[in-house]
């Protein structure tokens, strides 16, 4: 049996991971970020994942930051939870830029991201979780090789930026797995790939 490839990612109202002033205008996102459902959902998306695959960008920033979560005893027990996660997992860090990993179980891999996923789907157990690396997400969108979406919506319209589903993807069907909704009309839905 081949692993399971899941991917995380927030996106505005219309389908935006940032806003109009690049990738740290996360303006429409961060205030939705610590709320009941979003952390509920972050609970959800790494059970069962044994290998974080990662983009450099996000593995500077995540690795940079979610460490120090992990020991914090006042940090919310399901952000304390992932941090613990993404610490003690096997990372996968796709850079054509590094060549040494400065995080510990990580390594650096210069190569397709189709190419690695697929050698990484063949060896080893459990799921592969891509969080919120979008330029992963959108090269394995393109290759068909995600089994399931974690998505964080939020009710607001950016107005400009990125979006993830952009025109040349192939047609694929998903099916609703789950879906909650928070208080100020943020949703967490799980979308896994009908085959």
């Amino acid at each position: 049996m081949t692993r399971r490839v899941t991917a995380n990612i927030s996106l505005t109202l219309d389908g935006r991971y940032h806003g109009v002033g690049g990738p740290g205008d996360l303006a429409a996102i961060i205030p939705y970020a610590t709320t009941e459902v979003a952390r509920n959902h972050l609970a959800r998306l790494h059970e069962g994942a044994t290998t974080a695959v990662l983009g450099r960008l996000n593995a500077e920033g995540f690795l940079g930051f979610w460490p120090s979560v992990a020991g914090d005893d006042n940090a919310d027990p399901r952000d304390r939870g992932y941090a613990k996660w993404l610490v003690d997992t096997e990372k996968v860090v796709l850079s054509s830029t590094l060549t040494d990993a400065p995080w510990p179980r990580a390594r650096i891999v210069n190569a397709p991201t189709a190419d690695v996923v697929t050698e990484l789907k063949a060896t080893g157990t459990g799921d592969i979780l891509v969080n919120n690396s979008t330029t992963v997400i959108k090269a394995l969108l393109q290759a068909d090789l995600l089994d399931r979406l974690y998505l964080m919506i939020t009710p607001e319209i950016a107005g400009g930026g990125s979006r993830l589903f952009e025109d040349g993807l192939p047609a694929t069907k998903w099916k609703l797995s789950l879906h909650e909704t928070g208080d100020f009309g943020e949703m967490a839905m799980v979308y896994d790939r009908v085959r």
